[in-house]
């Protein structure tokens, strides 16, 4: 049963007007980011007051200072108030994850979400009556060709990969140590973009040979924008669908499954089991539902979010145990991370 609100919970909605103005509270961390503010405050050697602030980022004072002041408010960034003039700086969590040049940055993650997740929510009404992804009405592109509106050009594709890059900054170091993987020595990463987890994975496991297998576009994209001069890992180029998957030991789908129907998915489990070696298994990463539906809040909007987006959903463990089990797979393991990401581990 769902706890019961207080008397005075039902008197007055503080909760639901909470709720409410999630949207605005986004927005306004989001429009930060774009302008460049969290940049500009951790670069400055001393506080800035709503003046500098505008002239800097060629804003107008008004507007400028009511952004700033509701940072103030929801804690991201700080301020003073000297013989009645406000002097803002950035706080430690703006400097680490709100900042473009933070080797922590969420930078590219929020840009993503404001510039294409939030015009396809604007459809999310839509997208509930009709049962499909709302990527026609939103960018003109057919609703059944989920990736190439997501890679609709180079600049929507350099956004996704720099989504894909923060959300593995934060979250790749917690899914290759969900389990034991250095008995895997040949690695591939399905569909794993700029490559930013398998980097993780080839730190942990300096022996296991890592490789990033994506379409030619994204490899080339990510070896031009994402390498970095210490890499130990390498790029194929190809199809994991349509073409050939190469025989190792551990494959890895990240955030894959939930984008695809279960046929598709239960097809592609198949054959990377052919494909791989003799006692080698397979790592899915996504985020986990409860089995009683209750949560995670987040993991139930990512899955609003995969309704609106792709043709796929987000599921609880029990659903992959299945889909393995059913794909030949056997001794399934769950592991649920605590963050964002969990991670499943199945063998051959």
């Amino acid at each position: 049963m769902a706890e019961h609100l207080s008397q005075s919970e039902l008197d007055y909605p503080f909760k639901l007007l909470e709720y409410f103005n999630g949207f605005r509270i986004s927005k306004a961390i989001f429009s930060a980011c774009e302008l460049g503010l969290f940049d500009l405050l951790l670069q400055s050697q001393k506080p800035m007051n709503a003046v500098e602030v505008a002239q800097k980022l060629c804003t107008s004072e008004d507007g400028i200072e009511r952004l700033l002041d509701v940072l103030v408010a929801i804690e991201i960034v700080d301020v003073e108030v000297v013989q009645g003039t406000a002097f803002y700086s950035s706080t430690d969590v703006a400097n680490l994850y709100l900042a473009k040049t933070s080797p922590k940055s969420l930078h590219d993650l929020i840009i993503y979400n404001s510039q294409t997740i939030y015009p396809l929510w604007n459809n999310l009404v839509d997208a509930v009556r009709e049962g499909k992804n709302q990527n026609e009405k939103t960018f003109g592109l057919p609703s059944e060709e989920i990736f190439s509106a997501i890679y609709r050009s180079e600049e929507e594709m350099l956004k996704f990969m720099g989504l894909m890059n923060s959300t593995w900054v934060i979250d790749g170091h917690d899914i290759v140590t969900a389990f034991d993987l250095s008995g895997f020595k040949t690695v591939i990463d399905l569909g794993g973009c700029s490559g930013a987890l398998a980097r993780e994975l080839a730190k942990e496991y300096p022996s296991s040979t890592v490789t990033v297998l994506d379409l030619p576009a994204v490899v080339q994209t990510a070896q031009r924008h994402f390498a970095q001069q210490d890499d130990t890992i390498c790029f194929q180029e190809g199809d994991f669908f349509e073409g050939e998957i190469p025989p190792a030991d551990l494959y890895i789908l990240a955030r894959i499954i939930h984008d695809w129907k279960e046929d598709k998915n239960l097809k592609l489990l198949k054959k990377i089991r052919t494909a791989c070696h003799p006692g080698g298994g397979v790592l899915i990463t996504e985020a986990l539902l409860f089995e009683n539906r209750r949560g995670p809040t987040m993991v139930q909007m990512f899955s609003l979010n995969m309704l609106v987006q792709t043709e796929g959903k987000e599921h609880p463990p029990s659903h992959y145990t299945r889909l393995l089990t059913e794909a030949g797979f056997r001794d399934v393991q769950v592991c649920r991370t605590g963050k964002s990401y969990d991670a499943i581990l199945a063998l051959k």
